[in-house]
């Protein structure tokens, strides 16, 4: 637990060069992260920031790991609806579609 501590901490005190080397202007940062720029500004020099908030800017900075992330999320969430009978068959998909005229 102490070794995650520490590594949010590193994130957190590097997120500002984080920001920096990435393709994304700040601002495009602030208004996805949904913080007004005064507040982002103050945070980022306070270091302040909420773990929702740095989550949202790794998210952000990092967009492959992300995605491996809630892939690998799809994957066991698919494995445990099978598992408990949480399906339909090919066919009935098939039909449920034809029956609102999507295909």
């Amino acid at each position: 637990m102490i070794q995650e501590i520490i590594a949010y901490k590193n994130i957190v005190d590097n997120i500002e060069s984080l920001i920096e080397k990435s393709a994304y202007k700040k601002n495009y940062i602030i208004e996805q992260v949904g913080i007004s720029s005064p507040t982002f500004y103050r945070k980022l020099k306070t270091k302040s920031f909420t773990p929702d908030e740095v989550l949202s800017i790794a998210k952000l900075l990092s967009p492959k790991e992300n995605f491996i992330l809630d892939l690998k999320a799809d994957i066991e969430q698919g494995k445990l609806d099978l598992k408990n009978g949480d399906f339909i068959t090919h066919e009935e998909m098939l039909a449920e579609l034809k029956s609102k005229n999507l295909i």
